[in-house]
């Protein structure tokens, strides 16, 4: 009975740690964090919109499933790393990695068919006549189809882009 009780304190306290990390007030707690990427995020619709719905850091970077929200915060960990060895402590050594942190989070999504993306936008409910000519015909076709995910076209929709010279579909 003992070691039953010490596995649920046990998991309840190793759940209360992981919700913990999962808020925003976590994700900008560096400055590295709350001066580069929160700074542009507050610029964009997600934060600000007429809906009154703001997305927030966990929203868009971490699944929302428990075993994918896991293998994320694995993933995460060399994050910390890279806070602890100060890769990108100054705005120029964060600007320096830029595109390379892009690419491993437009890869991210890409695997994961933008499943954080889809948590808010559900393409069952998209109108199509409330969108550009563009969208619609993307939204209608290529996303339709499965030919590409959401992240395919919206790069840079929260957060700034990095150069994108030399980076596939990008003119």
């Amino acid at each position: 009975m003992g070691g039953f009780v010490a596995g649920i304190i046990f998991w309840g306290g190793f759940n209360t740690a992981l919700e913990a990390t999962n808020t925003e007030t976590f994700c900008i707690s560096c400055h590295e964090m709350e001066n580069n990427v929160y700074q542009e995020l507050q610029a964009t619709i997600h934060f600000s919109n007429r809906s009154g719905v703001r997305a927030t850091c966990p929203d868009c970077h971490v699944p929302h499933e428990w075993t994918d929200k896991i293998a994320r915060k694995m993933q995460a960990s060399k994050e910390v790393w890279g806070k602890i060895f100060g890769t990108i402590n100054t705005r120029e050594k964060f600007e320096a990695k830029r595109l390379e942190l892009a690419q491993h989070e437009w890869a991210r999504l890409k695997a994961n068919d933008s499943l954080e993306c889809r948590n808010c936008h559900n393409f069952e409910y998209m109108d199509f006549t409330r969108q550009s000519a563009r969208a619609s015909v993307q939204h209608s076709t290529a996303l339709a189809a499965g030919e590409k995910t959401c992240i395919d076209c919206h790069k840079g929709i929260a957060h700034h882009l990095p150069n994108m010279k030399g980076v596939e579909g990008w003119q």
